[in-house]
């Protein structure tokens, strides 16, 4: 097989993960409170991570020599500014999730979620980016699934389902964040940072409003291994070393498939089951999604090419 096929099959292992870890964070607060489960896992995916670097750090020992110690400072700086900007994103983003799992279904709010795959192309409009007519077309589709999927009787948002918005709001705006900062400092790094800030964040108001106990934690222990060490810390690696091999596009198609796998999970794990109505609202957000990564050629190249090709 060649270097594609290997970095298409780590990414559809990411999303089998990170599909998965909807179930796992439902698991996981029979024992412990939305705060309490984030804090320990973040800081477990922070912790996770520090091998990853200490070994790229030896395999990249040489190319460290090449900075001037002015180029390395400012490195530094961008990697902690970064860091601390990413972390405050992701603890908003994971906290309104997790709340929201309390009310929710897995499936439910993993195909929500997937909504920041849509809301990602929109966002860059501010960045002066030219939004393309599949993305229009994605974002009504995205709007259609919502309704199906939120709203039971008339235009009413149930508070769980308007906190899963928010937080795949708060999602896309961390991708852009971390989309700014990666090319600028090493990216393992800044994933370990954000998550030690998220963590540490999520400290806060698990000391005001929850009471965890060292018994507690031990009992959801399998939760938080595989919501921290493996959502974390094992698919932010592979996410890394797939996207190097393979074109964004396909990358993000397939990452879409997280959705997928949260109804999966929440299926055969927890039995979980979406009304024909939930069914309907979750196949056009998956077309939603999927579209919105299709890069489509524009009319005015399409008659270039056939111009070319009669001359």
């Amino acid at each position: 097989m060649n270097k594609q096929i290997y970095a298409n099959i780590a990414l559809l292992t990411v999303a089998v993960i990170w599909g998965l870890t909807f179930t796992a964070q439902r698991v996981g607060m029979e024992f412990l409170g939305p705060y309490t489960f984030n804090a320990v896992r973040a800081i477990l995916g922070s912790i996770s991570l520090l091998p990853v670097i200490l070994l790229f750090k030896l395999m990249q020992k040489n190319k460290q020599r090449k900075y001037t110690p002015e180029k390395l400072r400012t490195r530094r700086i961008r990697l902690i500014q970064g860091g601390i900007a990413c972390g405050i994103v992701l603890f908003l983003g994971m906290t309104l999730q997790q709340i929201s799992l309390i009310y929710t279904s897995a499936g439910k709010a993993g195909f929500i979620t997937a909504l920041y795959i849509v809301i990602v192309p929109i966002l860059s409009i501010f960045y002066k980016h030219k939004i393309t007519t599949n993305v229009w077309i994605s974002v009504t589709l995205a709007v259609i699934g919502l309704y199906l999927l939120c709203c039971k009787t008339g235009f009413s948002i149930a508070p769980a389902d308007l906190l899963l918005i928010i937080s795949a709001l708060m999602f896309a705006i961390h991708i852009m964040v971390i989309n700014y900062f990666s090319p600028k400092v090493n990216p393992i790094k800044l994933s370990c940072i954000q998550f030690f800030i998220a963590g540490i964040l999520s400290i806060i108001p698990m000391l005001i409003y929850e009471t965890p106990t060292i018994h507690n934690i031990i009992q959801a222990k399998d939760a938080i291994i595989y919501s921290g060490f493996f959502a974390c810390g094992v698919a932010y690696t592979l996410q890394i070393a797939g996207q190097r091999n393979t074109s964004p596009v396909v990358a993000s198609l397939i990452l879409s498939l997280e959705s997928v796998f949260a109804v999966i999970g929440g299926f055969l794990i927890l039995h979980e089951v979406l009304t024909a109505r939930e069914l309907a609202g979750c196949g056009f957000m998956i077309t939603a999604t999927i579209l919105s990564q299709l890069n489509f050629p524009s009319k005015t190249a399409l008659n270039s090419t056939d111009t070319n090709s009669k001359q």
